[in-house]
C-alpha cells in the first residue's frame, strides 16, 4: 500500500481494521445487557474478548428475537423504550418509543400478541401485532411488581408472576382479561411451560425450589428441590430438559421435565441469572449479576471455562447461533 503520510496511513489501516472486527463480530457476536450501566456489550464468540459497549436506554434487564429473525428487541425498562438491534452484529438498527417500562417481552407463539410486564408500574401491556407494527390492545393492572412470563402452546393465554404480592396470573390474550390468579411461593421470578403444555414451573426466588403447577386446574403437583434464589429458566434445546438458574446459591439445576427431578447441578459464582446455549448445547453462557461478569460453561463437564468482564449487573444474553427454546 502506497501513503503520502504516515497518518493518512494510520487512517487507512485503522478503516481497515475495524472491517475486520465487524466481520468477526458478525460471525459470533455476544450481546450482553448491563442494566445498571445502562450499555449493551458485544462479546466476540470464539476470543472471549470485549468487542465493543455502547448506551443504551436506561436499565436494559431482557431481550428476545422478533418472529421473524431479522432483528433482536432490547427492553429499555426506565427509557420507556425497544432497541432494535441487528441479531448477528448487535449494530443499532431503531428504536420504538413510548412502550412504558418494558421489564419482560414476550411474543405470542401466534406471533399475533407482544406482552410487556410493565414491573414498576405494576400492569401487563398487551399488543396487536401485524407482522410489522404494534397496537396497543389494553393494559391489563395486576398486584405487585408483574415480572416474568410464559405462553400457553395455542398462544391463548400468558401467565404472569408476580413477585410482589407471591402470586402467578393467568390472561386471556383473545379479550385482555384475568382469568385466574393463585398464590404460589415468595417472590416467584422465572416461569416456563413444560414441552407437553402440561405444567408451569415457577423459580421461587425467594426460597430454593421450582414449583410445579397444574396450570388447568391451578394446583401446585410437586416442589423440585433446587438451589437458594431459584431465579429464571433456559431449555436445553432437547424437549426434556432444562436449566434453572439459583442466584443465591450460585448454580445452576438441570431440571427433567418429564420426571419433574432435579438431575445435574454447575456451580457458578457471582448470581447467575440469564443464560444462552450455544446451538450444539456444548456451551452455556450465564449472566453472573453480582460481580460483573459473564460466566462460560461446558455443559458436558458442567465446569466454569472462562469468566469475562462486562459491566455492572448484567442481566440479559443473546447470541443468534442458539439451541432450540423448548
Amino acid at each position: 500500500m502506497l501513503c503520502r503520510s504516515g497518518r493518512v496511513c494510520l487512517v487507512v489501516l485503522s478503516l481497515l481494521s475495524g472491517l475486520v472486527a465487524v466481520t468477526t463480530a458478525s460471525a459470533g457476536v455476544v450481546v450482553v445487557l448491563n442494566s445498571r450501566d445502562a450499555t449493551v456489550s458485544l462479546l466476540d464468540q470464539s476470543t472471549y474478548q470485549e468487542i465493543n459497549s455502547f448506551p443504551v436506554g436506561k436499565e436494559p434487564h431482557h431481550l428476545m428475537e422478533t418472529p421473524d429473525g431479522k432483528s433482536l428487541i432490547v427492553a429499555n425498562a426506565v427509557g420507556d423504550e425497544l432497541l432494535f438491534l441487528d441479531p448477528k452484529s448487535g449494530q443499532i438498527q431503531h428504536h420504538v418509543k413510548d412502550i412504558l417500562d418494558p421489564y419482560q417481552i414476550g411474543f405470542a407463539p401466534n406471533q399475533k400478541w407482544f406482552v410487556s410486564n410493565a414491573l414498576r408500574l405494576d400492569r401487563v401491556d398487551i399488543y396487536a401485532y401485524d407482522g410489522k407494527q404494534l397496537k396497543l390492545a389494553k393494559r391489563v393492572p395486576l398486584a405487585k411488581l408483574p415480572s416474568h412470563m410464559a405462553f400457553s402452546a395455542d398462544s391463548a393465554t400468558v401467565f404472569i408472576t408476580q413477585q410482589g404480592s407471591d402470586q402467578i396470573s393467568a390472561i386471556d390474550l383473545a379479550t385482555q382479561t384475568v382469568k385466574w390468579t393463585m398464590p404460589v411461593g415468595k417472590l416467584p421470578a422465572g416461569i416456563a411451560m413444560t414441552p407437553d403444555d402440561k405444567y408451569l414451573l415457577v423459580g421461587i426466588m425467594g426460597s430454593d425450589y421450582v414449583q410445579v403447577i397444574d396450570w388447568r386446574t391451578q394446583k401446585t403437583v410437586k416442589q423440585i428441590k433446587a438451589g437458594a434464589g431459584a431465579h429464571n429458566f433456559r431449555a436445553l434445546g432437547d424437549k426434556r430438559h432444562t436449566f434453572v438458574s439459583n442466584r443465591v446459591a450460585n448454580s445452576i439445576n438441570i431440571i427433567d421435565q418429564k420426571t419433574l427431578e432435579n438431575v445435574g447441578t454447575i456451580n457458578v459464582p457471582g448470581g447467575p441469572d440469564c443464560m444462552e446455549l450455544t446451538d450444539d448445547g456444548k456451551t452455556l453462557w450465564v449472566t453472573l449479576r453480582w460481580i460483573k461478569k459473564v460466566a462460560v460453561i461446558d455443559v458436558a463437564s458442567k465446569k466454569v471455562i472462562k469468566l469475562i468482564p462486562v459491566g455492572r449487573s448484567p442481566h440479559g444474553v443473546y447470541f443468534i447461533n442458539h439451541a432450540a427454546r423448548i
